[in-house]
């Protein structure tokens, strides 16, 4: 039996750009939504497309990474006609979805008020920096400023070093999450009542909460975290990354009977039973007696030496692998995590999947939209537009300026 894909049927504009945003909608675009990329032509279109150190004109593996298995229009919604052009499509679609400024989506008119007289059903999902209200909705929001503010460098790397961000975009990451799961939820809600909505969804909002358990400490007994020797857990003790002869391994003890099979491991069965470190809280108060014998202990085999014996066992453990080496795990070939589009200018473009999956079948994949490529396809099979109206609306400046002399013939 044929199945549909889990969001076939749904249709999503997107006025989205650069990281967080296109990462949430890439995640529906691959479970099957029709995402279509409505790109401001007097910029250029989604600024991704020309991120370094990965491209040439507009293409860009940054862009690639972010945007397969979608479309693309320009689309000048200060124009009138432009406008007319997005509101004939908000009737033909099920959400709208943005990640700009929190203040821009009420200005230039995409905000569930503004579009329900066109489909009461629209669901309209705003991925900002700071959210739609409160004193920095005006300020735009990138990853590292909320690393910063919301307390995250203050967390991250060596105790005495200066304030560290994360190695990868989590907050972007993350919020393009939570975006489409606001977003998903909102159909849900749409299709069951009838009725659409807003969903303000705040990168600064996910960066805060997602604090947690050391939130809740602070709240709750006043703790102040502090940055950990060689990223150790902050209660849980032995739990932390572990120098060998020839790298470092992660080595975790959540649970007594891991430390108790660690402490035989390391041939000195009799810590398990020290008074010092035979729980959790003895183990924390003497940490710093505890971790230098750890210490000298996995300094003295190699990591696969390691590895090998602590796996046997049934520790939680993993070395710390090189980005390079990650991608060649054998697990991440086996979970078919490396994915494959064909693109007229890199060729084949070898990328990561998306980790949501619903089903037992795996996607389609096709390679990122080139700007305005689905013009033809966007204007005339879902807006219904005739040829003569759709050459009417490009003289008029509804799609981008008018260069005299140039034409363009978008692709179906």
């Amino acid at each position: 039996m044929n199945r549909r894909a889990p969001l076939g049927g749904v249709r999503i504009l997107a006025v989205e750009q650069y990281g967080a945003g296109p990462w949430g909608s890439l995640h529906l675009a691959d479970l099957g939504a029709e995402v279509i990329k409505i790109e401001e032509p007097r910029s250029g279109g989604d600024v991704g497309r020309y991120v370094p150190p990965y491209g040439e004109g507009e293409d860009s593996l940054f862009f690639e990474a972010l945007n397969r298995n979608k479309r693309s229009i320009s689309l000048d919604l200060t124009n009138p006609r432009g406008r007319e052009v997005f509101e004939r499509l908000v009737r033909e679609s099920d959400a709208v979805y943005s990640n700009l400024r929190g203040d821009v989506p009420a200005k230039i008119g995409i905000t569930y008020d503004d579009l329900k007289g066109i489909n009461p059903a629209i669901v309209c999902c705003s991925l900002s920096g700071y959210g739609m209200t409160g004193p920095r909705s005006d300020q735009p929001g990138y990853d590292y400023l909320l690393q910063g503010l919301a307390g995250w460098m203050d967390l991250t790397g060596e105790p005495g070093g200066p304030p560290a961000k994360s190695g990868l975009s989590l907050v972007d990451f993350t919020g393009g999450y939570v975006a489409a799961l606001a977003l998903v939820s909102g159909l849900h809600a749409a299709r069951r009542d009838g009725i659409g909505m807003d969903c303000d969804v705040s990168l600064y909002d996910i960066a805060v909460t997602m604090l947690n358990y050391p939130g809740a400490w602070h709240l709750n007994e006043g703790f102040e975290p502090t940055r950990t020797h060689h990223s150790a857990h902050p209660s849980l003790v032995p739990f932390q990354n572990f120098a060998t002869r020839d790298g470092w391994v992660v080595v975790a003890c959540p649970k007594e009977k891991f430390w108790v099979k660690l402490a035989t491991i390391l041939g000195h069965a009799e810590w398990s039973s020290d008074v010092r470190f035979d729980n959790f809280a003895h183990r924390y108060e003497n940490k710093d007696e505890l971790i230098p014998l750890l210490e000298a202990e996995f300094v003295t085999r190699t990591s696969a030496d390691w590895l090998e014996s602590l796996t046997a066992a049934g520790i939680p453990c993993a070395p710390v692998n090189s980005v390079s080496q990650a991608l060649r795990e054998p697990h991440t070939l086996a979970r078919d995590l490396i994915v494959e589009t064909e693109h007229p200018r890199f060729g084949t473009v070898r990328q990561l999947a998306s980790p949501v999956r619903v089903g037992p079948e795996r996607p389609a994949y096709r390679r990122a939209p080139m700007r305005n490529e689905d013009l033809t396809y966007v204007t005339r099979d879902l807006a219904g537009y005739e040829a003569g109206e759709i050459d009417a609306l490009t003289a008029e400046g509804a799609f981008g300026e008018v260069v005299p002399g140039h034409t363009t013939t978008p692709a179906d």
